[in-house]
C-alpha cells in the first residue's frame, strides 16, 4: 500500500515537472503561486516529502529560469519567494548549496543592483541573501567574496524604499559579525556610505558603525571628515546618529582629531560663510532664507562639545587648551543663526560652572552686565542681544593656556 502511494506521489511530482517544462509563463507563474501558498515555513525533509524526494529538480528549474529572466523581471517576485523557501528551510543544507553551486549569490546581488528591477524585487532578493548569511561564517565569507559588500552598500545608498534600505543594513550588519575576515572591509563600506545623498541610508550607516565600532577594534581615519559633514544636516535623527557616533569614537584614538576639528567648527572659514549675491536671486521666485550648512554645523558642533564635556571632565580640559572657550565665544556672536547662538551658550555655561578659570575668561571678556544676562538666561540670550554685544564676543581674545582647575 506505501509503495502505491509512493508511486502515486512520484507520478504526481513528474506531472507537475512535465507541466513546468512545457508551460507558458502564465502556467510557470501559476506553479509557482501555488507552491509559495503551500510550503511556506516547510523544513528541508518536509518539502522532500512534498515532492517525493524530488524537491532538487523543481528547484533546479526554478534557478534556470530566474538565471534567464531576472534581467527582464518575469514573475521575478514569485521566483524569488520560491528561492527563499527553500534557502529558509531548516536541515535543507542540500537546498542552500544546489543554489550556491550555480551563481546564485551572484544572481541575487545582481538583482539588487539593477535599474529596472522594482523594490519589492529588491527586497525579496535581500531576503534571499539574509537566509544565505544566517547559514554561517563560510556563506557569509562567500557573499563577500562576490563583491556583495559593495553590491548591498550601494542598493542602501540609492533605494527610496525604508524596508529596503533596513534590509541593506541588517545583511551588512550580519557580514561584519562573526566574520572576522572581512569585518574591516564591512566598516569601510559603512563609512563610504556617510556622504551619500539619502538621509536615510545616513543615519543607517551611522547607527550601524556605533555596533560594528567594537568588533573592528581601532577606528579608521578616515571617519572623521564624513562624520562631521553629518553635523550640517537639517534631519535630526541623521545628526542624533553623528553625536551619538562621535561619543562612541571618544574611546579611541581618533578622538583628539575630532575634538580639535569640533573645535575648529565653531568658527567657519569666511569663504564658507559668504551668501548666494542678491543680484543672482530671481525677484518673481519666493524667497526661503535656509540656513548655510557651515552655521547648521556650527550649531551642532556647540551642541557636541557640551555633550561631550558632561560625559567626561578629561575631554572638557582637553576642548579648553584647544581654545574652545574663544571660538564657544564667536559662536554665540553669530546674528545670521540663532541656534549657533544658543548651542554655543549652553554649552559655555557649563563649562563656566565647572571650571573657574574659565568662568573668570568669560566674565572679563563679555563685562559684567553681558555676563550676567548670560549666566541668568543662557537658553535664551540671542533673543536679547544687540550688536554691540555680538560684535564684543566675536572679536574676543580669551585665551586659557594653563592647566584648568574644576569646580567638584
Amino acid at each position: 500500500m506505501g509503495s502505491a502511494k509512493q508511486q502515486s506521489a512520484i507520478s504526481k511530482i513528474m506531472g507537475l515537472l512535465q507541466e513546468w517544462d512545457k508551460g507558458s509563463k502564465v502556467v510557470r507563474q501559476k506553479i509557482l503561486q501555488d507552491f509559495i501558498a503551500q510550503n511556506q515555513h516547510k523544513t528541508g525533509p518536509e518539502l522532500e516529502q512534498e515532492f517525493a524526494q524530488a524537491a532538487s529538480l523543481f528547484l533546479t528549474r526554478l534557478t534556470a529560469w530566474l538565471r534567464l529572466t531576472y534581467m527582464i523581471g518575469t514573475c521575478l517576485n514569485d521566483q524569488l519567494k520560491a528561492v527563499s523557501i527553500f534557502l529558509s528551510a531548516s536541515s535543507g543544507h542540500k537546498y542552500m548549496a544546489e543554489f550556491l553551486e550555480v551563481g546564485g549569490v551572484l544572481t541575487l546581488l545582481e538583482i539588487i543592483g539593477l535599474k529596472q528591477a522594482k523594490e519589492f524585487d529588491k527586497l525579496e532578493a535581500l531576503h534571499c541573501l539574509i537566509c544565505v548569511a544566517n547559514a554561517g561564517r563560510k556563506y557569509k565569507e562567500l557573499v563577500c567574496e562576490s563583491y556583495g559588500i559593495r553590491a548591498v552598500a550601494e542598493c542602501l545608498a540609492k533605494s527610496k524604499s525604508e524596508e529596503t534600505q533596513d534590509a541593506c543594513r541588517n545583511i551588512l550588519l550580519m557580514l561584519a559579525q562573526g566574520n572576522p575576515k572581512f569585518e574591516v572591509q564591512v566598516y569601510k563600506g559603512l563609512i563610504a556610505l556617510l556622504p551619500c545623498s539619502s538621509p536615510k541610508a545616513q543615519q543607517m550607516a551611522a547607527q550601524s558603525l556605533r555596533i560594528i565600532q567594537p568588533i573592528v577594534k581601532n577606528a579608521n581615519p578616515n571617519i572623521v571628515e564624513p562624520l562631521l559633514n553629518l553635523l550640517k544636516t537639517l534631519h535630526l535623527e541623521v545628526q542624533f546618529e553623528a553625536i551619538e557616533l562621535i561619543k562612541e569614537l571618544m574611546e579611541y584614538e581618533v578622538s583628539d582629531t575630532i575634538l580639535q576639528k569640533l573645535v575648529s567648527l565653531l568658527r567657519p572659514s569666511k569663504e564658507e560663510t559668504v551668501k548666494r549675491p542678491e543680484i543672482l536671486e530671481d525677484p518673481d521666485v519666493p524667497k526661503i532664507n535656509a540656513p548655510l550648512p557651515v552655521f547648521v554645523q556650527q550649531a551642532a558642533a556647540a551642541k557636541s562639545i557640551g555633550i561631550l564635556s558632561r560625559e567626561s571632565n578629561e575631554i572638557a580640559e582637553k576642548l579648553i587648551q584647544l581654545r574652545v572657550t574663544h571660538n564657544l565665544l564667536y559662536a554665540m556672536g553669530n546674528m545670521d543663526y540663532a541656534d549657533s547662538q544658543r548651542q554655543s551658550s549652553i554649552s559655555l555655561e557649563y563649562l563656566c560652572r565647572t571650571f573657574p578659570i574659565v568662568d573668570e575668561h568669560v566674565k572679563e571678556a563679555m563685562g559684567d552686565a553681558l555676563y550676567d544676562l548670560f549666566m541668568s538666561n543662557p537658553e535664551g540670550l540671542y533673543m536679547t542681544m544687540s550688536h554691540v554685544q555680538a560684535d564684543v564676543l566675536v572679536s574676543n581674545k580669551v585665551n586659557i593656556p594653563k592647566l584648568v582647575e574644576r569646580v567638584d
